[in-house]
């Protein structure tokens, strides 16, 4: 399939809203963007009961259905000292005190991922990282199935950064990293076989690296700069492209207008 080349003029943005108008108890099929996507609905839906749906298709409707997913970069360290960077999009933040944030390693078939087995066992700590727009092909590379124990970095062409509190390395091209400790690590086992498929691990953040040039006055990361890319359906990967802003209501100030609103229904 012939696709056009990557369009490196285009520039994140922020937009209105889609419905910047939108008040209290407007249904969706007040605008037509609301009445064309219901339009769907006279397809009909499919229902899937997971528990007679094939895993690997299961796998594939998920991936493509939970979008778009953060990925975790992430770098351990071995017992032996052998390290391994590998990235992971069942990624996301757990709270911010602690700290914690979270990545799954699927298990097997074939065997459990260094990932995993280094998280577990290694007392060195280990670093996730944020994968930005000009080194996805170098991380993504080290999604490879490479067998046990082999060393990612080297075909990487990514730098090893030292961390300031734990042994794995940092990815110095990542404009965001996070040296981490284990809080927890919780074996998924499927109900009726007792296989293990999953390994879920709770990360406690230890230390934040930021490059200063994507911190806005605020403190805060800078998306036209940061360019982080996240995960789709299949080997698909997503850039952050227009992004909008819409207020989160407090009811200190809106609990008058939402009770008139719902007194003239």
């Amino acid at each position: 399939m012939s696709l056009p080349p990557f369009d490196h003029s285009n520039q994140f943005k922020f937009t209105e809203a889609p419905n910047p108008t939108w008040s209290y108890c407007q249904k969706v099929d007040s605008t037509p963007l609301g009445r064309a996507w219901l339009e769907g609905e006279a397809q009909g839906w499919k229902i899937i009961n997971t528990a007679e749906h094939n895993p690997v298709d299961l796998y594939k409707l998920m991936i493509s259905g939970i979008v778009p997913r953060p990925i975790a970069f992430v770098s351990t360290i071995s017992e032996d000292g052998v390290e391994n960077l590998a990235p992971f999009s069942w990624f996301n933040m757990v709270t911010n005190w602690p700290p914690l944030v979270s990545f799954c390693c699927s298990n097997g078939p074939a065997r459990i991922k260094d990932t995993t087995n280094n998280v577990k066992n290694s007392k060195g700590g280990f670093t996730v990282n944020i994968i930005s727009e000009p080194f996805v092909e170098n991380a993504n590379i080290t999604s490879i199935d490479a067998p046990p124990g082999f060393d990612e970095w080297s075909i990487s062409g990514l730098t090893k950064a030292p961390s300031v509190h734990v042994k794995a390395s940092r990815v110095k091209e990542s404009a965001f990293s996070m040296e981490c400790e284990l809080f927890q690590a919780i074996d998924i086992v499927e109900p009726t076989s007792g296989e293990c498929t999953t390994t879920l691990v709770l990360a406690h953040v230890k230390y934040i690296h930021v490059r200063n040039d994507m911190l806005t006055e605020r403190g805060t990361i800078d998306l036209t700069k940061f360019k982080p890319v996240a995960r789709m359906g299949d080997i698909t990967y997503v850039r952050v492209g227009d992004a909008f802003r819409i207020p989160r209501a407090v009811w200190a100030t809106e609990e008058n207008n939402i009770q008139e609103v719902i007194q003239r229904l």
